[in-house]
């Protein structure tokens, strides 16, 4: 029979632990163990059986007999017991913190992974080399990645898909926080590294292979050159560079070091040790050494080789730039994964995944609607996904219901991202104030065309008095010019149906005009959309000096001028639209004072009886003189006509 292929066992799914080289050491250990066993009973056994032939048996479960004064004997026994545990007590601090998972108390596979398709494939190419790591090393020579480095944002599943690993493997899984490494005593720290390190290399002996993981690195293992975060505002000038080097100061970058040089040392160390020989190797070593040196050379005594440890070390961060460099180089830890943030196609499938292991209405089996689920949940990890479903569940519990409707869903996210509902008692004017700036943000991004209206409403949350949820029809990572001035002209709309109606705007449009003042800075000083070419976001500064692309912008004496024209075009652009679609904002008014709230396509069903929008034909009067042009005059691209809703 042919042999078969590495390829063809290792290069293709997940292969099964016990047909391969660790299921192979595993049973060399077990008939090992077993072999120990029977050698060390078998002395007592023998010593049993000699007494017994010579005739001369004792019960060996009578218990000894003590002195009738042995009460005295406590106290000093006491004392002696507490001296002994105050002397250990640094020494046992060195003691490995890990906590030891076995295969079948873990109840995550790779089935439960969803939404990283690619990283998964790339831990079952790690995992298949892992566990046929013998092939791997012996047939073709290769060196099976010995560390993983999972980095992404809190919540995106590193620790997750770490479990997963663990289980598919079948080999022990060894957890430990970096935080629990640290230690009051001098040393300890490291003696912690060392010993959970050795407890790593006994399981890979014992059981073919051993997983370690390590959450939050970054609390160990910083980079060892003093703080990133409070670096020097600016490089020191050539005066005190002299007068420190005439004292033999060394001027570092940094303003202070963190003291974590010796552990990034020692877990480097470790992590370049993962052969290290076991204790009875080094003895015997030590001991052919000894009779060696008695011994011609054709009669020496051959030493034992190291025993390859195989060994997955896997450590999570959310702050991989800040790792030491050492840490990084192939050999230590050989792959870093990064987890992103889902895309929509993942969200979809975290969304059936949670939503097959919750109660729900079946309505939200409708695959519209977990569709327009994953888009409005843009920028969810999947903790925040799942823990969004809780919390709808927890709104359908106190409504009454024994599972998660839609609504319940739309209620969970505003509550999350906005505030919990703190209903005021307006007065009739600011109840109709506030209808009137809401309904005239929802009539602008209606009339855009390119938004999907999601929530409306009047009821004050956290420091909003009233909101309109909107966002794009399609996941999108770029915006067009017309789509950045959409956004400006939508959050302008509120200010503008107060001014039509009331005659003047209160204080509510402030947070507005923070928001459209952000985007026309984009505009004008990063995206090259309003003239000049010119990107403020290229000026570096000092980490303690640093200000914000908006406070650039603001601060330049040429582009200022340019942003406060962008957002006049677009509050002269928003008022020419809601004067002529005022049957729109009164409809929306009306019925947010009627219901206080409305969802998806409760707005769109308000719109449409309202009748046909007016988009044509618009004249806005020019801030600086009181002549009037055609809005969509062909020659002023910055004001292209929109195409209508969907």
């Amino acid at each position: 029979m042919a042999q078969r292929s590495v390829a063809a066992q290792l290069g293709g799914e997940l292969v099964d632990a016990l047909s391969v080289d660790v299921g192979a050491a595993r049973e060399r250990a077990r008939l090992q163990r077993l072999a120990v066993l029977a050698l060390i009973l078998s002395a007592p056994l023998l010593f049993l059986w000699y007494r017994v032939l010579i005739g001369a048996p004792f019960d060996v479960f009578a218990l000894p007999s003590l002195p009738p004064d042995w009460p005295i004997y406590l106290i000093p026994l006491a004392l002696i017991l507490a001296l002994g545990a105050a002397v250990a007590m640094p020494l046992l601090s060195g003691r490995s913190p890990h906590m030891l998972y076995r295969p079948e108390q873990i109840d995550i596979g790779f089935e439960d992974v969803k939404g990283l398709d690619s990283v998964v494939d790339e831990v079952v190419k790690t995992l298949n080399t892992f566990l046929g790591y013998a092939l791997y090393r012996d047939r073709l020579g290769g060196n099976p990645r010995r560390g993983l480095l999972f980095e992404g944002a809190p919540g995106t599943g590193k620790t997750h898909l770490a479990k997963a690993l663990a289980r598919q493997a079948g080999v022990p899984f060894y957890f430990v926080s970096a935080t629990s490494f640290q230690s009051m005593w001098y040393g300890a720290t490291a003696r912690k590294i060392r010993s959970y390190f050795k407890e790593l290399r006994k399981a890979a002996l014992r059981e073919g292979g051993a997983i370690g993981f390590i959450e939050e690195i970054d609390a160990i293992a910083m980079t060892r050159n003093g703080l990133n975060a409070t670096p020097l505002a600016s490089r020191p000038n050539d005066a005190v560079l002299r007068a420190c080097h005439r004292f033999g100061l060394e001027v570092s970058p940094f303003g202070s070091s963190e003291g974590t040089g010796g552990v990034v040392n020692e877990l480097l160390v470790q992590l370049q040790s993962f052969d290290t020989p076991p204790l009875r190797d080094r003895v015997a070593n030590r001991l052919s050494g000894l009779l060696n040196g008695y011994l011609p050379p054709h009669r020496q005594i051959r030493r034992r080789k190291p025993v390859y440890s195989n060994i997955l070390l896997i450590a999570a961060t959310n702050r991989a730039d800040n790792l030491d460099p050492a840490l990084l180089r192939p050999g230590r830890f050989d792959r870093r994964l990064s987890f992103e943030l889902p895309a929509k196609a993942a969200r979809r499938e975290l969304i059936d995944y949670f939503l097959s292991r919750k109660a729900h209405d079946p309505a939200l089996d409708d695959p519209a609607l977990r569709d327009q689920l994953a888009g409005q949940t843009f920028g969810y990890t999947p903790v925040m996904i799942e823990h969004l479903l809780d919390e709808a569940l927890v709104v359908a519990l106190r409504g009454g219901r024994d599972g998660i409707g839609w609504t319940d869903v739309q209620e969970a996210r505003l509550t999350g991202e906005v505030g919990v509902k703190n209903p005021v008692d307006y007065t009739d004017l600011e109840r109709r104030t506030v209808a009137t700036h809401e309904a005239g943000h929802a009539t602008v991004a209606y009339l855009a065309g390119t938004r999907r209206l999601e929530v409306l409403s009047i009821v004050k949350r956290k420091g909003s008095l009233g909101l309109l949820a909107h966002g794009d029809h399609d996941e999108v990572y770029t915006r067009s010019r017309s789509e950045m001035h959409a956004l400006i002209e939508i959050a302008m709309g509120g200010m503008c149906a107060e001014e039509l109606y009331f005659g003047e705007a209160g204080t509510g449009p402030g947070g507005d005009l923070a928001y459209a003042t952000q985007v026309a800075c984009e505009v004008v000083g990063s995206a090259g959309m309003a003239g000049s070419l010119v990107s403020l976001a290229a000026v570096q500064h000092g980490a303690l000096s640093d200000s914000n692309l908006v406070g650039r912008v603001l601060a330049d004496p040429f582009t200022r001028p340019e942003v406060d024209r962008v957002l006049n075009q677009a509050k002269a652009r928003t008022r020419a639209l809601l004067e002529v679609n005022r049957h729109l904002v009164d409809a929306l008014r009306d019925a947010l004072l009627e219901r206080d709230e409305l969802i998806g396509e409760e707005i769109t069903a308000v719109l449409a009886a309202a009748g046909e929008p007016v988009r044509d034909g618009l004249r806005v009067e020019r801030r600086g003189d009181r002549r009037r042009r055609d809005w969509l005059a062909v020659d002023d691209t910055t004001f292209a006509a929109r195409p209508p809703s969907s």
